[in-house]
């Protein structure tokens, strides 16, 4: 794993599916910061919240979003990530694709490969046949709304970042430093389940200088348990309405289940 260091910045053509917590959010941030943002989702671009669209987003179809960008950023149900395959199949090879999403059984179903201890981003960089980044996920979605800090703030809340390739690193270290969070770049996607849920970096809002440690000590087989622990008492508390409590109660069961 690499020291966290000030990732140059680029001015960029970004691409965002999905429109809803995550993609939201990045969509008003990225756009803030300077960026030419178009976002899409799977309803059509009427349907969605004019908030996304509030610093200079453009609302998009599914098919024009992922056309003359340089960065492509994932922002769906981790389950929904191969039906993009055939729609991604024209991206050039050197555009970025960052996976912001999590497998979720509890949401998902459960899938085999993943089961048995793939990777969550190496299942998607193979049903999409090309590689990928992986950032944002595992930030909670009001954490990544509220908890946004500038470079420097004692506060500033970090974010793993693993990616293969160096241009994918580079830009999406840019991107998540834009977005308000402390980028480290955490290793390969092979490395990425050590920022997947149930990991001591999920959702527990901790510092630069925390990450590495969090890092780590993760295992892949206590983050299953302690993923599944961590959804059984959200389902307890609040049924499969799949609502974003607050991000006190996620963060402060993140804390107390993962780290």
């Amino acid at each position: 794993m690499s020291h966290h260091g000030q990732p140059e910045v680029y001015v960029m053509k970004v691409g965002i599916l999905g429109t809803g917590s995550i993609g939201g959010t990045l969509a008003r941030k990225l756009s803030a910061a300077g960026h030419t943002v178009k976002v899409a989702n799977s309803r059509g671009p009427d349907t969605i919240d004019p908030e996304v669209l509030s610093t200079g987003a453009s609302g998009v179809t599914k098919e024009e979003v992922v056309t003359g960008i340089d960065v492509l950023i994932l922002s769906i149900p981790f389950i929904r990530i191969p039906y993009l395959a055939p729609m991604l199949a024209g991206l050039p090879a050197e555009t970025v694709v960052i996976d912001t999403s999590n497998y979720i059984p509890f949401r998902d179903d459960r899938i085999e490969a993943i089961e048995k201890g793939k990777p969550d981003s190496i299942w998607v960089s193979e049903k999409l046949g090309r590689p990928i980044a992986k950032a944002w996920n595992s930030i909670y979605s009001v954490t990544l709304k509220e908890m946004g800090r500038p470079v420097g703030h004692p506060d500033r809340v970090a974010a793993p970042v693993a990616a293969d390739r160096d241009r994918d690193r580079e830009v999406t270290m840019a991107l998540v430093e834009e977005s308000g969070f402390d980028a480290y770049y955490a290793g390969t996607i092979e490395e990425s389940w050590r920022q997947q849920c149930g990991a001591p970096c999920y959702c527990t809002e901790i510092t630069l200088a925390e990450l590495p440690g969090a890092l780590a000590r993760a295992d892949l087989a206590r983050s299953r348990r302690r993923q599944d622990l961590a959804f059984a008492v959200y389902e307890e508390k609040y049924g499969t309405s799949g609502i974003n409590p607050d991000g006190d109660f996620i963060v402060q069961l993140s804390r107390l289940i993962n780290l």
